[in-house]
């Protein structure tokens, strides 16, 4: 099993806080998608969390305000 990037772990704890409030602020939104394209590369587990992210937003159990 390979270990998650360091990008990944720091969009994990974005996401993460953004579950626990149930709002992702577009800042955070804004961040979140920064750290995933600050290395030039989409990695796998960088993949699995935006669409988890994503699917959160979409079935409303995460809403994005400003």
């Amino acid at each position: 099993m390979h270990k998650p990037s360091e990008s990944a772990n720091r969009i994990a704890e974005l996401i993460k806080k953004a579950i626990a409030d149930h709002v992702v602020t577009s800042a955070e939104f804004d961040e979140i998608m920064a750290i995933a394209d600050e290395d030039g590369i989409l990695d796998q587990q960088e993949k699995r969390l935006l669409a988890e992210l994503h699917e959160m937003m979409r079935s409303g159990a995460i809403k994005r305000k400003g």
